[in-house]
């Protein structure tokens, strides 16, 4: 290559050439002349200096566009010494140039003897391979032109430059450009007072902030840190008036055309050198130029790298984007194909499980039509039944209800179904029982008093032992705080079901269970046994208050005023303003959810809040009773009434038990959601409501099994206790209403057991007394298993012809007689199913037993009067059952609220009073004492009358 560049150029000839010019400018010079008076000036002499300097820089230019065009390759660091060429000294005759410098002291310019330093500056390119770079150095005279200077430091100068070419040994000289140069050092790259170095390295950019230059002047030091720029390569050339223009074209080398890289570390102390000779102020604006980007595309093959590397970055673009989207589209891909997968196997499962219910459904009627055709076989043979208490709700209500465990093992007297002497009962109870309720069930179930004698009350302690079995699910264990039914539970729990199967192997078998799940009917085809009950479908149907308006008023049974199948908000306000338009003397209505359950979906509404009320009672006494019921006069109240309820419902509706809807808006929802009913209350202040409890057995028969007057806690609609028997309403036409309402719930198949509310009152109108169906529940009550332990512990039975507890007397002396029928008397009996003192979990139960014992609380086996309780778990122990038997209904009442008074002071002092229903219980049996006795008073002046 360095033959190459001789050809096109020789730089001998050209120091030669501008030798030959400065001699020549200096002949010219000594023709002016200088005297005191004045300076004359020879003007063609200074025009021809001046031509001459602008030929010598244009000569100069034109070397230097040549040797930019050559390609840059750095020596090799092996064979330094072999491809180091030296570039020839310019070392001029001095001794023909005459000292001018007298001539010239008027005129600005250097002092005599000033150094004008180097300044130098090392930049790489990091895209060069291999850490190969091209130096390029710029020498530049002082800021005067270079006529003007001493050929002293003309002189200084040229060594200077020479002894700094010699030290760089470049092996190809195309990175160092000397244009002609004279002894004024004129005719540089860059006009004079310019200082040009371009050093390209990859290392200065890969650590831009490590290199720490120093700058030295004179004594004076001063420390600059390189300034952070990300450019690739950079030439510069910076004035000291901070004007810029670049000397030459950059184009970085391609890695093609390098030979070898040089040594980083020299580079760099290389650079440090040269920068460490540079004044400060020449330092700056290089460097601000230097961090301007896109440097390397302003010279020469600017456009060609521009365009290389827009279409490597568009090619990088293009393949990364095809990379996102095909990565994009394969995980779609996977998403789409695992949800397709899972989609498919729910379907698989979903049909299965479909097949799987369909076919238990099948099994299941199959038995019930085997268990209806052989009932009266069943009933009059040894049998087994299976209690299981399931509380069969929607998830929703399950969660909703507090102590699931505890209420679904409130119906725990279940177990009394064994003083039948052909019945076994094997209950399922929902949560582990300690030692201490074991025993106690034991104890009370071994005798039922029908019988006297040690060896005939031992030997029937045994077979009741042996007759009764308590099972509690192991999936009990593992679902802890799920709240599912009973029956979901004992579906998961194999090991109990195994065990059910070789209890019952062999024996005539069914199932008796609570609200009815789908999951009863799982349980039912695992244990191959019939299920004494609705099917889950036909208990969800009839199990509503809507749907019991309609078996009511089948039976010719009487209804509360209302309107049923209410499920939007605009038929609420329209059925409640044609109800309250209709029985404007009506003063509270109710609004009950379909699936209501112990007063929790029921909300009121009293009517004397509305605005519109007594202007709508003056136009009804306007009228009259009789002109009321036509349309056209009660329009202008119906459409009165149609504008406020909205704003009424809003501001004076409140839920019954608010601790399951705290507000208006929130029973409202539940409502719209399920739909409900609008109901009147009685229009009376005193009314009575009563529970009956019957059997639809599957031969087509209607059973009556219990029934009592309710008691309420604080909540008038929520029952935790009743009177039985009840005492309201005539034997005879409560027996018939029953057996209507049987019947109707048969020809809807719905057998087993049920429970029909009613609510009693005298109509003040006719001072007659009225029967309203309310309520109407498909499953075994409370009160039915609680009396089924008050028969147990009494031996008595129920005459519903009589509407009499009758229990037989055994006299001494009489053991032997044969009479057809043993003597009975009548008695009354007081249940409490809820009754909650959350103090009562301080004691346990030997402690309470004995705490009672002191008081004088407990039972006569005897006389069988006194008090029973039923309990229901070990663990918390804030909840309890109670029965208080006595030979008349005020003497049962008085016992009963003498024992929640005695327990509560024993268990609260004045501060612990604690959470509990016996103060409202006992309030409500004072009330029914009252009514009883107003009773007695208008039955003793009758006969008078």
């Amino acid at each position: 290559m360095s033959e190459r560049l001789r050809k096109k150029d020789n730089l001998g000839a050209v120091l030669v050439q501008v030798q030959d010019d400065r001699r020549q400018l200096k002949c010219s010079l000594e023709k002016i002349t200088v005297s005191e008076s004045g300076t004359a000036l020879d003007i063609q002499a200074l025009d021809n200096a001046i031509r001459i300097e602008n030929d010598i820089r244009k000569h100069a230019e034109d070397y230097v566009k040549t040797i930019n065009k050559q390609q840059l390759v750095p020596p090799s660091i092996e064979d330094f010494p072999k491809q180091s060429i030296r570039i020839p000294k310019w070392k001029p005759s001095l001794e023909s140039v005459p000292d001018v410098q007298a001539q010239w002291e008027e005129l600005p310019g250097a002092s005599h003897g000033e150094k004008h330093p180097i300044s130098t500056h090392v930049t790489c390119n990091p895209a060069h391979q291999n850490n190969r770079a091209s130096v390029h150095v710029y020498k530049c005279g002082p800021s005067l032109p270079d006529v003007t200077r001493t050929n002293t430091n003309a002189a200084h100068h040229r060594r200077e430059v020479a002894g700094f070419v010699e030290g760089l040994q470049v092996s190809e000289p195309k990175g160092l450009h000397f244009p002609s140069m004279t002894e004024g050092d004129v005719g540089t790259v860059a006009q004079p007072g310019m200082l040009c170095l371009s050093v390209q390295h990859k290392a200065a950019a890969l650590h831009p902030r490590e290199d720490l230059h120093t700058f030295k002047k004179g004594s004076n030091s001063r420390c600059l840190k390189q300034p952070k720029w990300q450019t690739d390569s950079e030439s510069v050339c910076v004035r000291k008036d901070d004007e810029c223009t670049p000397p030459w074209t950059t184009k970085t080398p391609p890695p093609s055309t390098t030979s070898k890289s040089m040594d980083q570390s020299d580079m760099m102390q290389g650079s440090s050198s040269l920068i460490h000779k540079s004044p400060q102020g020449e330092i700056d604006p290089l460097a601000n130029l230097i961090s301007c980007p896109g440097q390397r595309y302003k010279g020469e093959g600017g456009i060609d790298a521009a365009a290389i590397r827009i279409q490597a970055c568009w090619r990088r673009y293009v393949a990364r984007a095809a990379y996102l989207c095909h990565y994009r589209r394969k995980w779609a891909a996977g998403i789409i194909a695992i949800s397709w997968l899972m989609h498919a196997q729910m379907c698989r499962v979903r049909k299965n499980l479909q097949a799987r219910r369909f076919r238990q459904l099948e099994n299941s009627r199959s038995r019930a039509q085997h268990m209806a055709a052989n009932w009266k076989h069943i009933q009059s043979s040894k049998r087994t039944i299976i209690h299981i208490p399931s509380l069969g709700y929607s998830q929703t209500q399950r969660l909703n209800l507090r102590r699931l465990s505890i209420l679904q093992n409130i119906q725990m007297s279940r177990l009394c179904d064994i003083r039948d002497e052909n019945v076994e009962v094997i209950y399922i109870c929902s949560q582990h029982l300690g030692d201490d309720i074991l025993l106690y069930y034991t104890s009370l179930l071994k005798c039922d008093g029908a019988t006297d004698g040690a060896d005939t009350r031992t030997s029937q302690a045994l077979s009741c032992r042996r007759r009764f079995i308590i099972l509690t699910p192991e999936a009990v264990d593992y679902f802890p705080a799920h709240n599912m039914c009973l029956s979901t539970l004992l579906k998961y729990s194999p090991r109990t079901l195994k065990r059910i199967r070789n209890l019952i192997q062999g024996k005539w078998a069914y199932i008796v269970g609570g609200v009815a799940h789908m999951d009863d009917l799982a349980v039912a085809d695992e244990l191959d046994v019939p299920i004494l009950g609705p099917e889950p479908a036909v208990f969800q149907i009839y199990n509503t208050k809507s749907e019991g308006r309609k078996i009511f008023a089948q039976a010719e049974t009487d209804v509360p005023l209302g309107q049923g199948d209410v499920y939007s908000l605009y038929q609420l306000y329209e059925t409640l303003a044609e109800l309250m338009t209709q029985n404007i003397t009506v003063q509270r209505w109710f609004l009950k959810t379909d699936s209501e359950h112990g007063g929790r979906g029921t909300a009121y509404c009293d009517v004397c809040h509305l605005s519109s009320y007594n202007w709508a009672l003056q136009q009804y006494h306007r009228y009259g009773p009789d002109l009321w019921n036509s349309k056209w006069i009660q329009e202008p109240v119906l459409l009165r009434y149609l504008d406020e309820i909205p704003e009424w419902l809003a501001h004076y509706a409140q839920p019954a038990k608010t601790s399951c809807y705290p507000s208006w808006a929130c029973f409202l929802k539940t409502f719209l959601r399920q739909g409900g009913v609008v109901e009147a209350t009685p229009p009376s202040e005193s009314v009575t409501y009563l529970t009956v409890d019957m059997l639809l057995e599957p031969g087509g028969e209607v059973t009556m099994l219990s029934c009592g007057d309710q008691l309420h806690g604080s909540c008038h609609l929520e029952v935790i206790g009743s009177t039985v028997p009840q005492t309201s309403i005539h034997p005879e036409t409560l027996h018939s209403i029953c057996m209507r309402v049987g019947q109707a719930c048969l020809q809807r198949f719905i057998i087993g057991y049920v429970s029909v509310g009613f609510a009693t009152f005298v109509d003040p109108s006719s001072m007659e007394q009225k029967v309203w169906a309310v309520d109407l529940n498909i499953a075994y009550s409370d009160q039915l298993a609680m009396t089924q332990m008050l028969l147990m512990v009494t031996g008595g039975t129920l005459n519903w012809r009589t509407g009499c507890l009758e229990m037989p007397i055994r006299e001494k002396g009489c053991e032997h007689q044969i009479t057809s029928k043993p003597p009975v008397v009548n008695c009354y009996a007081v249940i409490g199913t809820h009754l909650y003192h959350s103090n009562l979990s301080m004691l346990y139960h030997n402690v309470f037993f004995k705490m009672c014992n002191m008081n004088g609380i407990g039972f006569n086996k005897k006389r069988k009067q006194g008090t029973v309780f039923a309990l229901y778990d070990s663990s918390e122990r804030c909840t309890i059952g109670m029965i208080t038997v006595s030979e008349d209904l005020p003497g049962a009442l008085v016992t009963f609220a003498q024992n929640l008074s005695v327990i509560h002071q024993e268990i609260s002092s004045p501060k612990t009073q604690g959470e509990t229903n016996f103060k409202e219980l006992i309030k409500n049996i004072k009330d029914v004492l009252k009514m009883t006795g107003q009773n007695k008073k208008l039955l003793k002046e009758k006969p008078a009358a």
